[in-house]
């Protein structure tokens, strides 16, 4: 299907990107998976990118040469996205960190697409203004967030990165350089391309730089920490405190478990982990009475509803440690068993309970451990299957059969296989199962048109 890579191909990169394109062990065998490493492929050439006149460059010779090309940023994915899995060009975007513009009077942030989530929210931050998309992985590129439409903690109030997406300069597989969207904040020129392309993995085009809507920074924040008997107790109260005309900024759920994960991984205390399951729920505001008033009608509900306690905590120390520890969830699961995977799914709102208990009997039914934890407020879960020493041909079959398992039953409930990260590599069976034939068949014509000949991200999504 592909041309094979030819020394005369590396020589063509060598001279085009001096210093800034390996081959064989040249190339760190960090690049050869993504964080979870469930995917794996090897890459002929790595090609550094400093511009997006750069991605041109690369991206038309690949089409000439018929060549597999895939996209990666800081490699943090979880379902194969970034992987090489048919060799080829591996186009790497961690060297285009710059901040274009910020534009005070519009309100947004022009950037290109290989800073990390850090460094925009501190930029933003530290000049009086929000990013408002928080997912749980800083480390993860802007491009990384645009292509999955990551959505992180703050989505109940402020949406996912496609609602702060303003335009996009993107490279088609050709290597023509195309802009989709403006500063404008209404749009209804046409097919709205810009929103095709944010969520695509990589598969359409080459995002190289992003117009992103920012906010005033607001001057209060307060945080929630609360305490039930049961994951039940606290994940039926989640839809209440959404009836009751206050907006949380997160709404999180997490269980004992899960923060006792993350005590051992940071080696930090939790200001509690005595009960079975937790809300954690931040407000913001402009004025301290009417954070404080939003808090308090939040509060005074929980505790209506079962809550053991609210905890509240209104220090910038106290609050960076409880987050902290919400954002290495991921990293101390990892981090209690040999290996792991993930299951993405997202469920309406008001369902997130009984398919968190429906977890659970999976977890007897397979023998695997299966925690959890998870956006209450957008009904986006993350749920991760744990090995535990199990051999390879047991650790297979009892995760395809809780796989099978979960998305049937997100699927009899209305929800879908993922909230933030994608389909990849690995969950493409169960957008198949999800979508059917048909819409596959739709998105079949929509690559077709933008990547004709199928070099870019190949094997991906579809």
């Amino acid at each position: 299907m592909f041309s094979k890579f030819t020394d005369d191909d590396f020589r063509y990169f060598e001279k085009l990107l001096p210093g800034r394109a390996l081959r064989g062990n040249t190339i760190n065998e960090d690049y050869y998976h993504d964080e979870l490493g469930t995917a794996f492929g090897v890459p002929d050439v790595l090609v550094k990118v400093l511009c997006t006149q750069d991605v041109s460059q690369v991206m038309k010779y690949a089409s000439e040469r018929n060549l597999p090309v895939v996209v990666r940023g800081s490699g943090t994915g979880l379902v194969g996205g970034a992987v090489a899995i048919c060799g080829g060009i591996m186009l790497d975007t961690s060297l285009m960190k710059k901040v274009l513009e910020l534009d005070e009077n519009n309100l947004t942030v022009t950037v290109q697409s290989g800073i990390l989530l850090m460094e925009l929210a501190s930029y933003c931050e530290e000049r009086g203004f929000r990013y408002c998309p928080d997912p749980g992985e800083k480390s993860a590129t802007i491009g990384g967030n645009i292509s999955t439409n990551a959505g992180g903690m703050r989505a109940m109030k402020y949406g996912v990165t496609r609602d702060s997406v303003r335009s996009l300069t993107a490279v088609l597989p050709s290597g023509e350089i195309m802009q989709f969207g403006s500063k404008v904040v209404k749009n209804s020129s046409g097919y709205d391309l810009k929103d095709l392309i944010i969520g695509s993995e990589g598969t359409l085009a080459v995002v190289t730089e992003a117009t992103l809507k920012i906010i005033p920074k607001p001057e209060h924040s307060i945080s929630i920490l609360v305490p039930f008997q049961s994951m039940r107790d606290a994940i039926s109260t989640v839809p209440k405190i959404i009836r009751a005309q206050v907006t949380p900024v997160a709404t999180e759920y997490m269980s004992q478990d899960v923060i006792l994960f993350a005590e051992e991984y940071l080696g930090k205390k939790f200001p509690t982990h005595d009960s079975d399951a937790y809300l954690l729920l931040t407000f913001d505001g402009n004025t301290r009475e009417a954070v404080m008033h939003d808090m308090e009608t939040i509060a005074e509900l929980c505790l209506e509803n079962d809550a053991i306690d609210v905890y509240m905590i209104d220090t910038e120390e106290r609050s960076a440690s409880v987050w902290s520890a919400r954002s290495a969830f991921l990293e101390a699961i990892k981090g209690s068993t040999d290996q792991m995977d993930e299951c993405d799914v997202v469920v309406p709102r008001s369902l997130v309970a009984d398919f968190i208990l429906y977890t659970h009997e999976v977890a007897k039914k397979t023998g695997l451990r299966i925690p959890s934890f998870g956006h209450a407020g957008d009904g986006n879960l993350h749920i991760y299957l744990c090995r535990d020493g199990l051999d390879e041909k047991t650790w297979e079959e009892r995760k395809d059969s809780a796989f099978d398992l979960m998305y049937a039953r997100a699927r009899e409930i209305g929800g879908l296989v993922s909230g933030e990260h994608g389909i990849g590599l690995d969950k493409r069976t169960y957008l198949r199962d999800a979508l059917g034939e048909r819409q596959l068949e739709i998105m079949r014509g929509i690559k077709n048109v933008f990547d004709p000949k199928g070099i870019l991200n190949p094997g991906k999504v579809i």
